[in-house]
């Protein structure tokens, strides 16, 4: 053998060896540092789904119970997102011509902006979204009587550059000097855009008459979108004067917030191509945040009560005549309700026909989805009546709470939101007063809100937010209901007289100004210390402090000691479920001020809500001397009008569950503490800090219940007993007890509707026959399939409906679960054809209906479809409907699942329309699998859920809760149903 070529050999050998320890060397130690860096940060290793080698389901709910939803912080990232404080805009001249024809979705604008200088700027930053700026000016004037410059002193400014701040939405001029302060600014910018189709900014939409497309132009700037049509300062302090300018073709008609000045043809120039257009020019509007500013452009007709006028498609014109009738009623009302004029010249409310909120407060022109301002008389059940109030009471409340005193961040939303949803009621009740909407307030708001607010991962009233992600986050139920809850709790501790003359004192402060809420609380201090209904040492904003600036609520809990005549009153905060990560040195110590009322089996006074004695933000208080006889029930929190829920004693319980169960005995309870004792014991039940045995016992005297408000909770309990139970071997023993409660007032009440009946019959019958007919009640099933088979063979279906207009979403329901492809294609086509709104939102619920999961995913592909018959608006309403029923539920969680992104784009502008689907869509998640699911979407979806972030953690925290309540519950509860059997046997042929 040649010595080189072994040499070779040797050399080439031991290299590949010594290589080959290199590279074990390396791998070991990456692995090393891989499994070190995974131990001390497990969650960035997301598990795999289910049954895969990576991530065991022990290890999935391990991390899924290790999650502190109480520590849900901001996750957009510390951007600064706030325009700087130095420059102040004074007024706006905006003018628009949007280019309404098929085939151009774009506008022109040119806008004026007088701003004024606090300070030496060397730059001015504005808000501007998805516009492409053409021509920038500055110039600056001697500060001088307002808008009133010597043309002579003026100075062009020389700007250095201009830039767009993207993830700031930002439009920031810089010039090539600082500019000095005390000066005055005009800012002339021109530009284009392009007409949105989401519904959001400055927004194009279009209804057919016939075969003939009509165009519109509409706006719906809240919260953050005005920046999308014009650039402007785009924060609810920086108010301003506005003057609008409208370019339109000379056969359409444009509104703004204020009346019309004056039409021009000439000014400034139209290009040859729009010599039919026509300008419109607005009155100056007084200061008002840029969110508020609105314009149409349409063919829209209107009716008119003096300064008062309801506009809509001509088709649906006559369905506004209640809209027109109430309104002026209700601004009336308000005026003297606050003792301050409405401060506009005119009011414009505008059905549109594609609109991604319920309605919105623009002053002077109101905008609506047409469902929330039509109603036909013959046509439209009640409950479209009362929402068409409602939601017109709602937004008129806005023209003081919101417009006129605007909250100076949308921290204090709820300001908004919270006054105008508790004002609504105040409101409605003035012109429909025998809707008791005291009553129903109970269950629409208080009790509606309380399960979202008893989840860790619920948020404070009162929440620092930044990015448009975290506003958007705010428009839920928390800023609304609870807001409102609160609210009404204050109306009662104040009085309603000190209340009113407090709001006129803060309203009048704060006029065409901003306002925090301890603007508010010092205006109601001063006013309740006046009038000597609280001690000086105290003020409202020791009290309401506790309630905005923190999460959750209270229980409280009533211990009796019954030798020696003693109350001890406890509090807590309700949570539905402890995670199996909390140790109570690390969470936070909620406590709160609570107005505490009480009456008694002797006294039976449910009238005074006024505090007899507060509860401090301590944990226990000694009430003595009480004069309760041992042998009397105590009931607190009178008429609900505190935010909490109460819990007694066993002994006590036990005296208010004898006392209800006697017929004769049990009416001596007002409606509305019937109605919290139910809601109370049951959620009591729910969250585990009572016995089922116990709530499920006072249930039993819903046989003899007979008001509408008491019911309404009931059925909220039993739609959960159903929903967790609707998949396991006890369900007929519920459907057998809920039916035995029923059937009284079934017999009673039967399958006849009276549209003269007061509006709480209706609603009661509506939900005994809704709950009958969904439980399988031979008669009602019977007469729902027969009804609407009555309809379906008419000869002319679509202008010959017999069926009474309250018993519609019980009707087609039933007989479209009963029923086949033949009554689902029916209902479809009825669909299609009808032109009434209440009409379309019934057929929408009722299509879900079916039990043919076929059909439903054929449904959900209709309503996606290009083209499809149901409007953008409406698609939000179609997976509700199908998680309404057990077919629909896995068929809408997952497309939801499998499509979120496409969904999330679809929906930009509804920003709590993907928060209530999400929860829709995984409300009756109970089961490990279900929770494991929705935890990997969490993880996938991650960087995708914008607004929607905190509505899936607070599904994911339901489902958690579920999953527990399954194994702590079903057991007993099963027990108590089986117990019942025997009892129920009895009645087997009550109910058929």
């Amino acid at each position: 053998m040649d010595g080189d070529a072994t040499y070779a050999t040797r050399r080439k050998t031991l290299s590949v060896s010594w290589t080959l320890l290199t590279s074990s060397f390396a791998f070991i130690v990456l692995l090393c540092a891989l499994c070190l860096f995974f131990f001390f940060h497990p969650r960035t290793c997301r598990p795999m789904s289910i049954g895969s080698g990576f991530g065991s389901t022990e290890m999935i709910l391990e991390e899924i119970y290790g999650f502190d939803y109480g520590r849900v912080e901001n996750e957009y990232g510390d951007t600064d997102v706030r325009l700087p404080a130095e420059v102040v805009p004074e007024s706006y001249d905006l003018r628009i011509i949007p280019f309404l024809w098929a085939g151009n979705s774009t506008f022109d604008g040119q806008v004026d902006i007088v701003v004024n200088a606090t300070a030496p700027v060397d730059s001015v930053t504005l808000h501007a979204v998805d516009l492409n700026m053409t021509e920038c000016l500055v110039t600056r004037y001697p500060k001088m009587v307002l808008n009133e410059h010597v043309m002579a002193d003026s100075v062009f400014v020389a700007i250095q550059e201009t830039q767009q701040d993207l993830s700031r939405q930002f439009f920031i001029i810089k010039f090539k000097d600082t500019q000095p302060a005390d000066h005055q600014y005009n800012i002339h910018i021109k530009y284009t855009g392009r007409l949105q189709d989401n519904m959001e900014g400055f927004y194009k939409s279009s209804y057919n008459v016939g075969n003939t497309t009509r165009w519109i132009a509409a706006t719906q700037f809240q919260p953050t979108d005005a920046r999308k049509a014009f650039p402007c300062f785009d924060e609810p302090a920086l108010k301003a004067k506005f003057t609008v300018s409208i370019a339109r073709p000379g056969h359409m008609s444009s509104i703004s917030n204020t009346g019309l000045k004056y039409v021009d043809n000439k000014l400034p120039a139209l290009p040859q191509s729009l010599e039919y257009y026509e300008w419109d020019t607005f009155e100056q509007t007084v200061p008002m945040s840029t969110y508020l500013v609105a314009f149409i452009i349409s063919d829209f007709e209107y009716l008119s009560s003096e300064t008062f006028r309801v506009w809509a498609r001509s088709d649906v014109l006559s369905h506004t005549h209640y809209a027109r009738d109430i309104g002026p009623s209700i601004l009336k009302f308000y005026e003297e309700f606050f003792s301050i004029p409405y401060p506009l010249k005119k009011t414009d409310l505008v059905a549109l026909p594609d609109f991604a909120a319920g309605a919105m407060e623009n002053w002077g022109l109101v905008t609506f989805r047409e469902i929330a301002m039509l109603y036909n008389e013959g046509v439209s059940p009640n409950s479209q009546k009362e929402r068409v109030a409602t939601v017109i009471a709602h937004e008129l409340a806005h023209q003081w709470f919101g417009n006129l005193v605007t909250p100076d961040w949308w921290s204090d939303l709820w300001l908004n939101e919270g006054f105008a949803t508790y004002i609504e009621y105040v409101g409605v009740d003035h012109v429909e007063p025998k809707w008791k909407m005291e009553e129903q307030f109970i269950s629409s708001g208080i009790q509606s809100v309380f399960l979202m607010d008893s989840l860790k991962s619920t948020h404070p009233i009162s929440a620092r937010v930044s990015r448009p992600e975290e506003i958007n986050e705010l428009f839920d139920r928390i800023s609304y209901d609870k807001g409102a809850s609160v609210i009404r709790m204050m109306d009662h501790f104040l009085t309603r007289q000190v209340f009113r003359k407090g709001l006129t004192k803060y309203l009048n402060a704060k006029a065409y100004k901003n306002a925090y809420h301890d603007n508010l609380w010092d205006a109601l201090t001063e006013q309740a210390q006046a009038d000597r209904v609280m001690d000086n040492t105290l003020t409202v904003k020791d009290i309401m402090d506790t309630w905005i600036l923190q999460p959750g609520f209270p229980v409280v809990n009533v211990t009796r000691n019954y030798e020696v005549d003693t109350l001890i009153v406890s509090q807590s905060r309700f949570l539905l479920h402890k995670t199996k990560n909390v140790y109570k040195a690390d969470q936070p110590n909620h406590l709160w001020w609570i107005p505490l009322t009480f009456t008694t089996s002797s006294k039976l006074d449910f009238s005074v809500t006024k505090p007899s004695h507060w509860l401090k933000p301590e944990e226990f208080m000694m009430i003595t001397e009480t004069g309760i006889s041992s042998n009397d029930w105590v009931l607190f929190n009178i008429n609900e009008t505190g935010f909490y829920r109460v819990n007694y004693d066993s002994k006590n319980w036990n005296m208010l569950i004898e006392y209800l169960t006697d017929p004769e005995l049990y009416s001596n309870i007002g409606t509305i503490n019937r109605a919290q004792l139910i809601d109370d014991a049951m959620s009591l039940s729910r969250a585990g800090y009572l016995s089922y045995q116990t709530s499920l016992d006072l249930t039993k005297y819903l046989y003899h219940e007979t008001e509408y408000v008491p019911w309404k909770s009931a059925y909220r309990s039993f739609t959960y007993l159903h929903q967790m139970l609707i998949k396991t071997s006890i369900y007929d023993k519920l459907k057998a007890y809920v039916l035995h409660l029923i059937s009284p007032m079934y017999k009673i009440t039967g399958f006849a509707d009276n549209p003269r009946d007061d509006q709480l019959i209706i609603y009661k019958r509506s939900n005994l026959l809704s709950c009958a007919c969904e439980l399988g009640h031979t008669g009602c099933v019977r007469n729902a399939v027969a009804q609407f088979q009555n309809w379906k063979s008419n000869p002319q279906p679509e202008k010959n409906n017999p069926i009474s207009p309250n018993l519609k979403a019980i009707i087609y329901c039933t007989a479209i679960s009963y029923g086949s492809e033949e009554e689902w294609d029916f209902a479809w086509k009825m669909y299609k054809m009808t032109t009434v709104a209440s009409e379309k939102d019934l057929l929408l619920d009722a299509l879900g209906c079916s039990r043919e999961t076929w059909i439903l995913a054929r449904f959900l592909s209709y309503a996606l479809q290009n083209n499809s018959s149901i409007r953008n608006q409406d698609i939000s309403k179609v997976f509700y409907a199908l998680t309404n029923k057990v077919a629909g539920q896995e068929v809408a969680w997952n497309y939801v699942r499998d499509n979120w992104r496409n969904l999330k784009s679809t929906f930009a502008a509804g920003f709590s329309t993907m928060s209530e689907i999400i929860k829709s869509a995984t409300y009756h998640f109970n089961t490990k699998n279900d929770l494991i699911q929705l935890w990997q979407f969490y993880k996938d979806e991650y960087d995708h859920l914008g607004s929607a972030r905190r509505s899936v953690l607070q599904s994911i925290e339901n489902a958690e809760a579920n999953v527990n309540w399954m194994e702590r519950n079903f057991k007993t509860i099963s027990n108590w149903l089986q117990n019942t059997t025997l009892y129920l046997s009895q009645f087997t042929n009550e109910v058929d």
